[in-house]
């Protein structure tokens, strides 16, 4: 097995010998999407405005789900796989921006998947509003290879486009019917007149993308939106959290109520409910939330994996007698969120010592010091070493280096300023409280524009190997690296006992 990020900077994919072969597999021309280009900021709209003028994404949901029972989906909205007790399956969260890190993940991705069942996709299959147009080489050109079932649940992008793209794929939907849009307020005024609204698909270009995921074996067609997958031992639950990170109460009485009886159950959201050090339980419209759900020791819930956030988190969080693991899987091809702007963990029981995070707050760091280095053309000044960065990661958070440094690095007050500047956490109390909006700032507007030149990117992806007694989870990473393309390193494992 490989060396991971966490044993040397190699494995980390720092020293870059030589490109993986994930070029081959890319149109030999690719739209590269940058989130600080207003072309691509006003499309993605209907979030900021479903936040100011009110979110109407539950009576849209509403709509498909009952199109979907006229056709015939089951009413349970269950998939009922023949799996043995032994099975794999993978996850991966956050794709669809259809350039390098999102293709440099495959190679990987079709070598550990090998003997897999199924994949689950977490959020996000297509930025970036989730246009039919775009699922060709988003989507079906990237993982034409994997010979097996994919499963979905939309994420925020895939709703500006109202999910049209996301269920004419996945569920074999028809679009909605036109219907009057309510004009009881000026704010349902004003939301309907700068709504961003889907356009017809092309369907020659749609059924031509769809030819190259066309085999018997990769042919499945999922009831909705949300869905559960009874598979050997285990329930999977998919929840759609819409726009805005919640739940409506139609698809909450779904949800507890597929959430019964005895078989254990892994969830996957879109809006994860542990990431960057806080607790996010996802209310339920009508009361209550999601987490509440989980955490009922009769429901057996065993993990939960949220995609949204672009980077790979884990929180194993002790619930009464048992430990339930909470996942951010968003790695799977979009831009890196950060981590080194995540602080200390402690919350819920979980110490920095029991949390698990993908790339290194270090490795982050230093990434982002190249980027912005690059960007303002400052790269003396900004740029830091990845000895640098994850030195002063370990001094600003008071814990021991992720990796051992040999010799020991020194921390500048220039690697201390440039750490400042791009919002690295610090420890708990006054000091991190008057950084906290620099950090803020980083991570709402800087983050989101961090374009990717070149390797390593930092992309992960799971696999979930199932059997009745337990659930041996790993994340595995994907840096553009040859090295790490022909074996791909674990950078986390668990084993969840089911018993």
């Amino acid at each position: 097995m490989s060396d991971s990020s966490r044993d040397t900077a190699t494995g980390a994919g720092w020293d870059t010998e030589e490109r993986g072969s994930y070029r081959e597999l890319m149109p030999h021309r690719v739209e590269k999407l940058s989130w600080l280009n207003p072309k691509t900021l006003w499309p993605a709209r209907n979030g900021v405005l479903a936040s100011w003028f009110g979110d109407p994404t539950g009576r849209t949901r509403s709509r498909w789900v009952e199109q979907q029972a006229a056709a015939g989906a089951p009413s349970d909205g269950v998939i009922r796989r023949k799996e043995e007790d032994h099975f794999s399956f993978m996850v991966i969260g956050d794709t669809g921006e259809g350039d390098e890190p999102q293709y440099a993940v495959v190679p990987g991705f079709l070598k550990v998947s090998e003997g897999t069942r199924f994949t689950v996709l977490a959020s996000d299959v297509i930025y970036p509003v989730g246009s039919t147009d775009d699922y060709g080489t988003k989507f079906h050109r990237p993982y034409q290879d994997y010979q097996a079932p994919i499963y979905a649940i939309p994420g925020n992008h895939d709703w500006y486009d109202d999910l049209h793209g996301f269920m004419r794929v996945f569920c074999d939907a028809p679009p909605l019917a036109p219907q009057p849009v309510p004009r009881s307020s000026v704010r349902d005024r004003l939301r309907s007149l700068l709504w961003h609204k889907p356009h017809p698909a092309d369907e020659q270009r749609l059924a031509a993308a769809r030819q190259l995921r066309s085999s018997p074996a990769q042919q499945a067609r999922q009831p909705g939106p949300y869905w559960a997958v009874d598979a050997g031992p285990v329930r999977i639950i998919g929840i759609d959290t819409g726009l805005l990170g919640t739940v409506d109460a139609e698809q909450g009485r779904w949800l507890r109520e597929v959430s019964r009886g005895p078989l254990p159950k892994i969830l996957v959201t879109g809006s994860p409910l542990y990431v960057d050090g806080k607790h996010h339980p996802c209310p339920i419209d009508g009361g209550g939330t999601v987490d509440d759900i989980v955490r009922d020791p009769e429901h057996r819930y065993a993990a939960v994996i949220g995609g949204d956030i672009h980077n790979y988190q884990r929180y194993p969080v002790p619930v009464g007698d048992r430990t339930i693991q909470y996942v951010v899987s968003g790695g799977g091809g979009a831009f890196m969120h950060a981590t080194h702007t995540i602080p200390r963990v402690d919350l819920a029981h979980v110490t920095e010592d029991d949390f698990r995070c993908y790339p290194l707050r270090g490795d982050s760091l230093a990434f982002y010091s190249r980027l912005y280095g690059r960007r303002l053309r400052m790269r003396r000044l900004f740029t830091l070493t990845e000895a640098q960065a994850t030195a002063v990661i370990a001094q600003r958070l008071g814990i021991p280096p992720t990796r051992a440094q040999s010799p020991p690095v020194r921390v500048t007050p220039r690697v201390r300023l440039i750490a400042g500047l791009l919002g690295a956490a610090s420890r708990p109390g006054r000091a991190a409280r008057l950084r906290l909006p620099v950090r803020k700032a980083y991570t709402q507007l800087f983050s989101p524009g961090s374009a990717t030149y070149s390797p390593p990117f930092f992309k992960s992806f799971l696999r979930l190997d199932v059997t009745p007694q337990s659930i041996r989870l790993r994340c595995y990473a994907a840096t553009g690296n040859r090295r790490q393309e022909l074996d791909p390193p674990v950078e986390d494992e668990v084993t969840i006992p089911l018993v």
